[in-house]
């Protein structure tokens, strides 16, 4: 499972995401709402933590624009605001828990458990063409062959599954799946292309990988007689 915090205090960001990778959890960290917004948009999330009171970008701004994307992610808010119309404005905004600070990580933790198991019940897989990947084990499906993924390999591919129609250039994939911080490079999204395009041969899959040069990357289902897009 894997959670991005949005908090402006730097401090807190990282405390929170030392907690939830402590409990085996991915976690990413952005440190205002625009890049909070940039990388929400992504889709690779299983969770939201907004805090309220961001320069720019607030908490409430940062619910209304995800869900204006109809992006379905679990948002919990933070807030040292205490006032129902406080909570009620987060809840308006799209969130759907509002946890005042100051809070005990235990609570924190027990309000990210319900959410993820909510979320888990409502779409455990995404299915394009013949193939489905699972969102829990991160395994793809082809009729009566599987694969399972590599933690990048599933984040790309989820990437590109749930905005199938759209090209995602190597520098946006970079962005999304290894984060704006990371020394990854160019050639790592072309290896992990590689690998993608192996897998869904392997299993027989009528999805393909196709790129157009200086786009980018998207899904398309392919009939077996068809010629593939252009390789790299």
């Amino acid at each position: 499972m894997k959670i991005l915090v949005v908090e402006d205090e730097r401090l807190l960001a990282d405390s929170l995401k030392v907690l939830l990778e402590g409990k085996g959890f991915e976690a990413d960290t952005a440190y205002d709402g625009k890049t909070g917004e940039e990388y929400a948009r992504s889709g690779v999330y299983d969770l939201l933590i907004l805090d309220v009171m961001m320069p720019g970008i607030d908490g409430y701004e940062l619910a209304r624009r995800i869900r204006a994307r109809h992006l379905g992610t679990p948002i919990l808010m933070l807030t040292a605001k205490s006032e129902l119309e406080d909570r009620i404005t987060g809840l308006d905004s799209g969130a759907d828990y509002y946890l005042t600070k100051p809070f005990d990580t235990r609570e924190l933790l027990a309000c990210v458990g319900a959410l993820l198991r909510r979320q888990g019940g409502q779409v455990d897989e995404i299915v394009l063409g013949n193939t489905a990947l699972n969102l829990s084990s991160a395994v793809l499906t082809c009729g009566t062959q599987s694969i399972r993924l590599s933690a990048k390999e599933f984040d790309i591919m989820r990437l590109l599954l749930q905005d199938q129609g759209r090209n995602y250039s190597k520098e946006m994939i970079l962005e999304r799946v290894w984060g704006y911080d990371s020394d990854a490079v160019e050639n790592h999204v072309e290896v992990y292309i590689g690998f993608l395009r192996r897998k869904l041969a392997g299993i027989g899959s009528n999805i393909r990988i196709e790129t157009i040069r200086r786009l980018g990357y998207h899904l398309e289902v392919r009939e077996d007689n068809e010629p593939g897009g252009e390789r790299r």
